[in-house]
């Protein structure tokens, strides 16, 4: 039997530590983990084994937060592989030098020899992980806080990376759907650009020297062909600045709230962007609660992860009434954001103590309207953008070949 001194996590999230007897290192993290402690580093050698101290000592922590970022589907694998790990009995310390060495991208490599470096001087995973706010957010360090003080971080992981991967799923729908429009609209202008710059102006010398009188469609535009191949460059300026102002109102708090108002009243997009709002709140609420985390941290969290001013605001005043004694589905039923089905299952699963499973079955069934609305506005958009391009196009073309027709008639009679 060999001596093994050991760092872990108690039930209450403190960083304990202490040795035991065991016959080689898989054995000892076994033990500990029959002990419900988290471990995070065991190395052989120590002195009588069974002594176990609470670190009073407060956790060393960065003074700088890194830079290092990495993108969303690392941070998946990272998660679950770290949750594989732990869960095999490979201690945390160790897990994370694992993942250090395969770590794909230079950000995601930085991240973890920082997650290293920290825990080595006595830091938590969470207080490390806090070091680089660019690859782990409130909502992911919250939840390995709740993992921590509970004892289960694999399955706290595991429950991230089904989380994250959920919520990239849904942006990944998203951006597939709106990609078609946006790259139709910057086609329809650059064929109307030229048109106008490039085509259009040629006429006008043909219509001059045959001294055509031309209609108000081709004279307006002949008019706007000249002025924006006159002004080309005042115009890109002029679009370049108007969008400065537009991002620079939104970034602002009043900017942020209009906009999202507005993104919520909006024909079409508005019911699709309310629906986005309620899933991703009922999946964050959901998560955090099955985690462990306390009502009051699972709101503050919640509101800084809406995406959504208004719902944001919501949430806020929500938590206040929460503490002040109030049911969370009071001060929600009295906004306009969330729908009677929602206030009134939130309310139930209050009184019923199953708030977890149907804030889940929220999330699922918004999933399905999103993927759904997502769909049928795909097959809506692309005819509407068809006859908006052909609308256009049509427009010069026949500007242009009415004067023409004008003239062949006029000598068709002579």
């Amino acid at each position: 039997m060999v001596i093994f001194r050991y760092a872990a996590k108690d039930a209450n999230g403190k960083t304990v530590e202490g040795t035991v007897q065991a016959n080689d290192k898989n054995e000892a993290v076994n033990e500990l983990r029959k002990q419900n402690l988290v471990v995070m580093r065991v190395d052989q050698g120590g002195g009588a084994p069974g002594k176990t101290k609470v670190a009073t000592k407060a956790p060393k922590q960065g003074l700088f937060a890194t830079k290092a970022k990495c993108k969303r589907s690392e941070l998946v694998v990272f998660t679950r592989q770290l949750a594989t790990m732990i869960a095999s009995g490979l201690s945390l310390l160790e897990s994370l030098e694992v993942l250090a060495e395969q770590a794909e991208s230079a950000g995601m490599k930085v991240a973890c020899e920082r997650l290293v470096s920290e825990l080595r001087g006595g830091a938590d995973l969470s207080a490390a992980m806090a070091t680089c706010p660019k690859v782990f957010n409130p909502l992911y360090i919250s939840m390995v806080t709740a993992g921590e003080a509970s004892g289960q971080m694999d399955v706290i992981l595991e429950r991230l990376a089904e989380y994250v991967e959920a919520t990239e799923q849904l942006k990944r729908d998203i951006k597939a759907a709106m990609t078609y429009p946006v790259v139709s609209m910057i086609l329809v202008v650059g064929i109307t650009a030229f048109l106008m710059i490039g085509v259009v102006p040629g006429f006008r010398e043909v219509f001059d020297g045959l001294g055509a009188e031309l209609n108000p469609l081709t004279e307006n535009v002949l008019r706007i062909s000249d002025f924006l191949r006159a002004k080309w460059l005042l115009v890109i300026l002029a679009g370049f600045f108007m969008w400065l102002c537009v991002w620079g109102f939104k970034k602002t708090k009043q900017g942020a709230l209009f906009f999202d108002h507005v993104s919520l009243r909006v024909p079409i997009f508005g019911p699709l962007t309310r629906k986005v709002a309620l899933a991703r709140f009922s999946r964050t609420f959901a998560t955090l609660i099955r985690s462990g985390v306390p009502i009051m941290g699972t709101l503050d969290i919640v509101g800084e992860t809406a995406g959504n001013q208004v719902v944001t605001d919501v949430v806020r005043e929500s938590r206040e009434s929460v503490r002040n004694g109030n049911l969370l589905s009071e001060p929600l039923s009295q906004s306009r954001v969330f729908p009677p089905m929602v206030t009134r299952m939130i309310a139930i699963g209050e009184k019923s103590g199953a708030l977890e499973q149907l804030l889940e079955k929220i999330a699922e069934f918004y999933d399905a309207q999103v993927k759904a609305q997502i769909k049928a506005l795909t097959s809506l958009i692309e005819p509407i953008l068809i006859t908006f391009m052909g609308a256009i196009v049509g427009t010069v073309v026949l500007s242009v070949f009415l004067p023409i027709l004008d003239i062949v008639g006029e000598l068709g009679a002579q």
